[in-house]
């Protein structure tokens, strides 16, 4: 069960990071403006004094939704950046050299890189 919930991630990590970075700014905004512009919030969009005691732990939860979506976001280009240039070689011997590396990166990322890195194995002949 819990292999298809990764595979599940592994596919759309961009989506999904992207996301989570969304949300992170709208519930880091909620959170600010909590704080500092309570008026803003009470009158534009109707918010109880109730909720208005929860906006440190609003701001603190929105910063941590939007530092683990820019993660992801950030891991994904790098690891998505190194494998497509490690692919991009033609010379066996230079590719032999990072290929334990690229296989490493190639673990988090799409499937379709998986089989980008299969296809370019079979083509040098790498085992």
């Amino acid at each position: 069960m819990s292999g298809k919930i990764i595979g599940f991630l592994r596919e759309y990590v961009l989506i999904l990071s992207i996301i989570f970075t969304i949300l992170g700014c709208i519930v880091l905004f909620i959170g600010v403006t909590g704080i500092w512009f309570q008026d803003i919030l009470k009158n534009f969009l109707n918010f109880t004094d109730d909720a208005m005691d929860w906006s440190l732990y609003i701001l603190i939860i929105g910063f941590i939704m939007f530092g683990i979506g820019v993660y992801y976001l950030y891991s994904y280009f790098n690891n998505r950046k190194f494998v497509m240039e490690e692919l991009k070689t033609n010379k066996r011997s230079e590719f032999l050299k990072k290929h334990v590396e690229v296989k490493q990166k190639v673990k988090h990322l799409p499937s379709k890189y998986h089989k980008m890195l299969k296809e370019k194995e079979k083509d040098l002949q790498i085992k």
